[in-house]
């Protein structure tokens, strides 16, 4: 018998991965030596911002993603912590609010000027304190409005509703070493870690629970990495005891970039590409899907962090046609939140609100983020009005007048305003997909024309 090799069908097959021009790259940039495995670096569809070295305290860049070139040593940076800045992590519902954890035990909430930082930015919105060790990880909840993750060299995890500056979960007895990544699932109701003793858990925060745990991993020593699928899987990367590089894919029930698809048929994992470079990379950050060129067809960004620069990698799959490539580009994630932090303690779930990248990205107006504190001095903790943790809402103390009936009858009448921006809000997302589909039809019937078929 004979066979005859048949080569796998994949979108993906052709991507490759290109540098850009020097005067694109970010130059000069004295990024952080600090001994932490971090990624250093985190990207929006507005802003890069850089984990860099500081005299004195802890410091990171954040640059508009239109200042390339060499970056001035004197250009202003956020620097409020006491210690090493270790992680950052930009809000995925507001473009220009940034956390990050730092070496001195807490986690700051910081909101960057429309137009970047024109002078040192020292006063965070929020400080956010409860762990005991240095804090090496951050993670913003993927559809819930100011929820916040962090894990400590404590190994304790902390949620926080950074609205109301409180701490909502504390899970201090579910990791017995230290915690290397933490990666929510898509509508944000678990998370997964990987952790020193090798094991990778998927937990539920509010329930303070382990729902799964996989022992062993990866049995190599070095530091792996555990993140949830948008399908519920677990794709981890870590190390055998040789030292060989090993991924994995798990259901709960070097100076490279390599490229991988993964599909719902066996064997599951394909490699796809390699881009390589001369340099090895200190660190990486990843564009969000809203923020690529879908015109160049564009699937995926890095920022990678040399000893000095910051290099901008763009993945991109070839293709002839100029019309949008509905196959590369399905709906993503868009920057308005699914619910709100109270909604989400309550027990509620959302997937992300989708958009769809068919006429690229569009930024949308950036609300302030307010803080709404309770009375600290008093013992009574009144419930929040709805929508008081949210961006841009305007900030409020907790005062005898809320408990009168005209403050009630404020509340509700802003309730109702919310209601009525939501509804409009809603009919015109409906819209959209429907003149969405329409443009769909419309081109697949010019190309049936152009071809004769029609």
């Amino acid at each position: 018998m004979s066979f005859r090799k048949v080569v796998r069908q994949s979108k993906f097959r052709h991507v490759f991965g290109q540098p850009v021009k020097n005067d694109q790259c970010y130059e000069d940039i004295r990024v952080s030596r600090v001994t932490w495995d971090s990624t250093f670096c985190a990207v929006n569809p507005k802003f890069l911002a850089v984990i860099v070295e500081a005299s004195g305290g802890g410091a990171f860049l954040v640059l508009p993603l239109s200042k390339t070139g060499r970056i001035d040593k004197a250009y202003p940076t956020v620097c409020g912590h006491t210690g090493p800045v270790l992680d950052i992590d930009w809000c995925p519902h507001n473009d220009e609010v940034i956390a990050s954890g730092s070496e001195d035990c807490t986690v700051m909430v910081w909101q960057i000027p429309e137009n970047g930082l024109t002078s040192p930015l020292t006063e965070p919105v929020v400080v956010l304190e409860g762990h005991t060790k240095r804090v090496g990880i951050i993670a913003w909840h993927p559809t819930a409005r100011n929820v916040l993750l962090s894990a400590g060299c404590d190994n304790v995890v902390l949620i926080w509703n950074v609205g109301t500056a409180e701490e909502l979960y504390r899970l201090d007895s579910l990791h017995p070493d230290l915690i290397y990544n933490v990666s929510w699932n898509r509508n944000g109701s678990l998370f997964c870690s990987a952790c020193k003793d090798k094991s990778v858990r998927i937990i539920d925060p509010r329930r303070g629970t382990l729902v799964a745990e996989r022992e062993k991993a990866h049995e190599g020593a070095r530091p792996m990495r555990a993140i949830f699928l948008a399908d519920g899987k677990v794709f981890t990367t870590g190390f055998s005891r040789m030292s060989e590089r090993q991924l994995a894919l798990w259901d709960p029930g070097d100076s490279s970039i390599r490229y991988f698809e993964i599909t719902e048929e066996p064997p599951y994992i394909h490699f796809l590409n390699t881009f390589t470079s001369k340099e090895p990379q200190r660190g990486m950050g990843s564009m969000p899907k809203r923020g690529l060129e879908v015109s160049k067809c564009e699937i995926a960004r890095f920022y990678k962090l040399h000893e000095r620069k910051c290099e901008p990698i763009v993945m991109t799959v070839p293709r002839k046609s100029d019309l949008f490539q509905d196959d590369l580009y399905p709906d993503t994630a868009g920057p308005e939140a699914a619910l709100e932090a109270e909604e989400w303690v309550s027990g509620r779930d959302a997937h992300p609100i989708l958009i769809s990248l068919r006429e690229a990205y569009v930024p949308s107006k950036q609300r302030d983020l307010k803080i709404s504190r309770r009375n600290v001095l008093s013992d009574s903790r009144p419930a929040m009005a709805p929508g008081s943790s949210r961006l841009g809402a305007p900030a409020s103390t907790t005062t005898a007048a809320d408990a009168t009936p005209s403050g009630s009858l404020a509340r509700a009448g802003e309730a109702g305003k919310l209601e009525e921006v939501m509804q409009e809000l809603r009919a015109l997302r409906a819209l959209v997909k429907e003149q969405g589909e329409r443009i769909c039809r419309l081109e697949e019937q010019l190309g049936r024309m152009e071809n004769g078929d029609a």
